[in-house]
């Protein structure tokens, strides 16, 4: 039996057990999607074509995911979190469907776009559900649980790609989300008994649609720069000033707005506010991290890739035992001290990374320092959305987790772009000094680049082609750009302690 205070849902622990047990499943497969099919693109481009286009693959999914978050923690708030997850699983295997029988890589493009947008509600209603059946003592041992099924998924991902490509075929890449994600659906459907106030709602649906036309510009910008086009181009820039001015036009339209998408009230209370620009640090951090410590593993150390994907995979370890020991923190010290504790932990991994950076270094001493990463990941992200979620009663805490997850979304992409520059600007410098040598000019223009230079790194057999002399700057080349990397890294990681050290040391809970 629920027991109704406003508009809380506690329920019975077997009913809890079975909603969360489908939550974590839905939250696995939207997690999967990144790592799984870029296992199978070798294959898929094979088949299909196109492989001037298979960068679009990913960049549309990540774009449509992202601009559909916020939106989705407003409709949460209004209709209610089982219609719209259920409509976002809908949705999410509609597209893996599709993808599955996609004959081109167009057709297949278009297809993750519709997955995009319904995983974008699938991670956002699934975090809000567990802050309304769950107290505020248990939800940091939930968030534990859950960030196992990120970094489970980052592991199992991989393989479970290869394995079916080898085996079945890669649309079962796709279809293998049908089964399991009726499963989750159905879960939900059956044990989460929600119950909702009726009330006449006015869906801001310009707001909606200037801030997905305003982030699409700016992700567009953030996942070609550098890539497809450079910073300077025509594209880059109309893209820019797209999102200036609709960003402009939505904050406008916020202010008017009967019932805003993003309520600027509510974004501007201090612990929102920092908790949101913590997230935002966090989200950059990790996927940074969890970019260029594989890249140094594969192409400096000259690792497996399956050896480079274990150096970062076990931050998976201190990140769910943090998460769980965060919930008495937060009970006995406040969201303030649990965040900072979770920054400065964060940073002295990064101060690791950065002084372990050299040819010699053992994957072991990498994978260490990702353990170190993942007990500061733990603190820090779980006490920044507990603590967005708990100042905030029912009818605001969708729209609340929402906006915390759209910034840590938004500041893995913006983060990863500047990151993703300096390392290539450094590397490219590097190559610029090396080609005064007309031992190995020649060699090294006929890579075209800095990207061919690291692409050739992490290509066992295009390695093994080079001189030992041209292997020798490639990898000095990569060793100084990740370098570099890091060290803007550890400056941003300081900027998150700074942000965490200005939140509230505790609040109320008003639900």
């Amino acid at each position: 039996m629920s027991k109704v205070r406003g508009a809380v849902f506690l329920l019975d622990v077997k009913r809890r057990r079975f909603v969360l047990a489908s939550l974590m499943v839905a939250m696995f497969l939207s997690a999967m999607e990144g790592t799984i099919v870029s296992t199978a693109m070798p294959t898929i481009i094979g088949d299909l074509g196109g492989f001037s286009l298979f960068a679009w693959v990913f960049s549309l999914f990540l774009l449509a995911q992202v601009v559909t978050i916020p939106i989705y923690g407003k409709l949460a708030d209004v209709f209610g979190r089982k219609r719209v997850f259920t409509f976002g699983i809908v949705i999410f295997l509609i597209g893996s469907l599709l993808c599955g029988l996609s004959r081109s890589m167009i057709v297949l493009i278009v297809s993750r776009a519709v997955q995009g947008i319904g995983a974008g509600a699938v991670q956002s209603i699934a975090t809000t559900i567990v802050g309304d059946i769950y107290t505020l003592e248990e939800r940091a041992r939930v968030q534990g649980y859950i960030s196992s099924v990120w970094a489970l998924a980052s592991v199992v991902g991989p393989a479970l790609g290869g394995l079916i490509v080898q085996t079945v075929g890669w649309s079962w890449v796709f279809w293998i989300n049908l089964p399991v994600g009726v499963l989750a659906m159905v879960g939900v459907g059956v044990f989460h008994h929600e119950i909702r106030t009726i009330k006449q709602h006015a869906i801001d649906w310009s707001g909606s649609l200037l801030i997905m036309i305003g982030t699409s510009a700016l992700i567009l910008a953030l996942v070609e720069g550098g890539v497809a086009w450079s910073w300077t181009s025509v594209p880059i820039l109309v893209s820019l000033a797209v999102f200036i001015v609709f960003t402009a036009l939505f904050l406008l339209r916020e202010r008017a707005a009967k019932e805003p998408i993003l309520p600027l009230g509510l974004l501007k209370r201090p612990i929102i506010m920092y908790g949101n620009l913590l997230s935002l640090i966090v989200g950059g951090v990790t996927y940074g991290i969890s970019s260029f410590t594989p890249t140094f593993a594969q192409g400096v150390l000259g690792t497996s890739s399956i050896v480079a994907g274990l150096t970062i995979s076990t931050l998976s370890l201190g990140w769910p035992i943090a998460s769980s020991l965060s919930g008495s923190l937060i009970i006995r010290r406040g969201f303030r001290f649990t965040a900072v504790l979770g920054m400065v932990v964060i940073v002295a991994a990064t101060v690791l990374y950065a002084a372990m950076v050299n040819p010699a270094l053992s994957p072991f001493a990498l994978a260490g320092a990702s353990t170190v990463f993942g007990f500061g990941l733990g603190f820090a992200s779980t006490s920044s959305l507990i603590a967005v979620q708990t100042a905030v009663d029912y009818s605001q805490r969708g729209v609340a987790t929402g906006a915390n997850m759209f910034a840590r979304t938004l500041g893995s992409s913006l983060f990863v772009a500047v990151l993703s520059s300096v390392m290539n600007g450094e590397i490219l410098r590097q190559l610029k000094l090396a080609s005064e040598n007309p031992q190995f000019a020649a060699t090294l223009g006929r890579l075209g680049g800095h990207l061919n230079v690291t692409n050739t790194l992490l290509n066992e057999n295009a390695r093994q082609r080079l001189s030992p002399g041209v292997l020798h700057i490639l990898r000095g080349a990569l060793t100084s750009g990740v370098d570099h990397a890091f060290w803007w890294l550890l400056a941003i990681a300081a900027a998150g302690l700074v942000f965490a050290w200005l939140m509230p040391k505790n609040i109320t809970n008003p639900s």
